[in-house]
């Protein structure tokens, strides 16, 4: 069965970095849509970054610039370098794959979820 599972959460501080990783297994990694989102307690989530088959990436306006998103298909892995942290993005940080990328941020019915890994920036 597919399962994602993240990592690289914690804390950190304002100006700082980190870098999240998401391995998969039990899916055709090398050609899906894969993603970020986060969730801030309160609020729905939202999309962070998306990178497809080809690599081609996509960020939310609010971390374009000091994100970045990649990934090693040999190792099934999906990462997010952080850099330059500020308090507001603090947040659980989930990985989602598709089988492809459509419009956005747009995840379709048979789409996959981590769990998600709190990431604390004070």
């Amino acid at each position: 069965h597919v399962q994602l599972v993240e990592s690289g959460g914690g804390s950190g501080q304002a100006g700082g970095s980190l870098r999240l990783s998401c391995i998969v297994s039990g899916y055709t990694f090398s050609s899906c849509c894969m993603f970020w989102f986060r969730q801030i307690s309160g609020k729905g989530r939202e999309g962070v970054a998306r990178i497809d088959g080809d690599g081609d990436q996509l960020y939310a306006d609010s971390v374009r610039g000091r994100f970045t998103i990649s990934r090693d298909n040999a190792k099934n892995t999906l990462y997010l370098q952080m850099n330059n942290l500020k308090p507001e993005d603090s947040a659980v940080y989930y990985c989602a794959a598709d089988e492809y990328c459509t419009q956005g941020f747009v995840i379709g019915t048979f789409g996959y979820w981590g769990a998600g890994t709190q990431v604390t920036v004070s």
